[in-house]
């Protein structure tokens, strides 16, 4: 409880005080109130990268579920070599993001990254992995599913251990094929992991921060800014902390609605075995 209170509740609550401010980064704030919040909604680059998120959330989440769960059924079936596999692909969980996010750039920057020479040799065209928004954006998600997949299948592949073979061995003898004892049997069983994968993913996905500040800084022409690449370039570039601590607050009760709404409506998460 001592550390919640200094490392989370303080900083909280030290952050929507600062929200109520105007700040320039020296010496005391001016209270102005809720006049922060309200320049958020005349504010297009806050609405831009909102919308970013959005999107970043909407792909990355159920694509790294999706793939790890693939992965781990792989994984938890009789398949030459599995712990090798297994130690590929949780290694990007020893990894830091930034570590992470530059070894994306060795292979997406546009001037000297792999990809791009890979392109060249074989006469394609090099892909404006950091000038192009779209491409910028894509990069941006394929680097975060490398990471974030391992943690994903490291759940999943926990959870699928923990289910009884006699409920694959019952299912086969009623003329169940391989994808329907997946639909039927793995599906539903591995909801509770599925409940806190989603959670965590869409938590990971809305405070997004070091791979995209790293690979693009949130751009080009913000093509990849977030939430909280905004509020970092308004708390520490244009130095108005108070804006940037109403961009956090913000952030934090949409990710307090979400995960509320998720725990209300969630059947899975109360499925046992």
């Amino acid at each position: 409880m001592l550390l919640l209170l200094t490392f989370v509740l303080v900083p909280l609550v030290w952050a929507l005080v600062t929200s109520l401010q105007q700040t320039n980064g020296f010496g005391a704030g001016v209270f102005v109130g809720a006049a922060n919040y309200v320049q958020l909604f005349t504010d297009p680059l806050f609405w831009r990268s909102t919308l970013n998120t959005v999107l970043f959330t909407i792909i990355v989440t159920p694509a790294s579920m999706a793939l790890g769960l693939g992965i781990a059924v792989l994984l938890n079936s009789v398949l030459p070599a599995r712990g090798v596999f297994r130690s590929i692909m949780i290694a990007p969980m020893a990894i830091s993001g930034v570590a992470t996010a530059l070894m994306g750039l060795l292979l997406f920057d546009e001037n000297s990254g792999v990809l791009n020479k890979v392109l060249e040799s074989v006469g394609l065209p090099a892909i404006s992995w950091q000038s192009g928004g779209t491409a910028a954006f894509a990069s941006v998600v394929l680097v975060t599913l490398w990471w974030r997949v391992g943690f994903n299948m490291l759940i999943y592949l926990a959870g699928m251990q923990s289910i009884s073979p006699e409920l694959y061995e019952a299912a086969k003898l009623d003329g169940a094929g391989p994808w329907h004892r997946f639909r039927y049997v793995t599906v539903p069983l591995v909801g509770p992991s599925s409940f806190f994968l989603l959670i965590l993913n869409v938590i990971y996905s809305f405070q997004v921060f070091d791979i995209i500040f790293v690979m693009t800084g949130g751009g080009p022409r913000n093509a990849t800014s977030v939430l909280v690449t905004y509020a970092y370039d308004q708390g520490f570039v244009t130095r108005d902390q108070g804006y940037a601590a109403a961009i956090g607050m913000v952030l934090l009760v949409v990710m307090l609605i979400f995960t509320a709404v998720q725990w209300r409506f969630n059947t899975s998460r109360d499925v046992v075995e």
